[in-house]
């Protein structure tokens, strides 16, 4: 090539130069964006991928959110059979106190509006022979 350089003009070979560059800086130019275009590609499946994430994520926090302010069952009604041994037991020391307090008789306790044998109303009567052995 250096052969057929000779018989130029330099503005010529000058104009040969500038094109040469020119394809040179088209070269570098091109190869510049396809790196820019893959870093853009990259950057945006990255997005993608933590965008997948985040709303992922923003989901599980919108229902444990909303699993927290769940109306709750009252304490009972979440162990009914908790309230079943507490009703039974309440009446079992109701039965057994009564039972107690009248020498192993149970007392007998009468309506106001029905006592035909209490001289005032409101009174509770017992057993005729609970009255005999308590003064």
């Amino acid at each position: 090539m250096s052969g057929n350089n000779s018989h130029l003009s330099p503005l010529a070979l000058r104009k040969q130069l500038l094109i040469a560059e020119s394809e040179l800086n088209r070269a570098h130019l091109s190869e510049e964006w396809r790196t820019m275009g893959e870093g853009v590609y990259h950057l945006g499946h990255r997005f993608t991928t933590v965008g997948a994430w985040v709303s992922s994520l923003a989901l599980v926090v919108t229902s444990l959110a909303a699993w927290r302010r769940r109306p709750r069952p009252a304490p009972a009604a979440r162990f009914p059979w908790l309230q079943k041994l507490l009703h039974g037991a309440s009446v079992a020391s109701t039965i057994w106190l009564a039972s107690q307090g009248s020498g192993g008789r149970l007392q007998e306790r009468r309506s106001p509006f029905n006592d035909a044998r209490a001289g005032r109303a409101g009174a509770s009567v017992r057993h005729e022979t609970d009255r005999a052995g308590r003064s």
